[in-house]
């Protein structure tokens, strides 16, 4: 028995030691372009003139392709789009970097309609009050508006109009909590 356990391990060494090439790093001596997997279905069929503008298209310049991207912007009302920020998206041109920092400047100025009300503090004197004008904003029972006024600074309410905004700001502020709008 113990003969037949040594000439199996022998034949079992002797296959372990002898090298075998793997058919990636085979050589072929072909110099005929490889073909396409079967699994690839046929290209459909372009129309011509989606191809006559693709062609002038990959013929432009950087600088037309990028003022040509502004004027298919303006024409077709696409907003910018933001990248994150990481190398996922190329670099932009010089000249239209210049533009888009133009663009966000002009956004900034513009006025802002919806905020998010925090409640910043209270005086403890007026934590009466706040809890029960708090209650009564957020519809919560009186144990948990409680726990919201004694957990704060914390968001009272998100996505609230200027108007709405102010008049709560104005009430929380009234009986001595401190509110910002963001």
């Amino acid at each position: 028995m113990s003969a037949i356990v040594r000439q199996s391990s022998r034949s079992i060494l002797r296959l372990s030691t002898r090298r075998v090439i793997p058919s990636a790093f085979v050589r072929l001596n072909s110099t005929a372009a490889p073909a396409a997997p079967a699994t690839e279905a046929p290209a459909a069929p372009v129309d011509p003139k989606i191809a006559s503008i693709v062609d002038s298209i990959s013929k432009l310049t950087l600088l037309e392709t990028s003022s040509l991207i502004k004027e298919l912007k303006t024409q077709l009302n696409i907003p910018d789009i933001a990248f994150p920020v990481g190398g996922a998206a190329a670099p932009a041109p010089a000249a239209g970097a210049a533009g888009e920092a133009a663009e966000e400047a002009k956004e900034e100025v513009q006025e802002k309609t919806i905020f998010n009300i925090k409640l910043e503090s209270f005086d403890a004197k007026s934590k009466p009050k706040v809890i029960k004008e708090v209650k009564s904003l957020l519809g919560l029972s009186l144990v948990a508006s409680k726990k919201f006024v004694e957990s704060a600074p914390k968001v009272l309410k998100e996505n609230v109009s200027k108007e709405d905004a102010e008049k709560i700001k104005a009430t929380l502020e009234g009986l001595g909590a401190k509110v910002t709008l963001e």
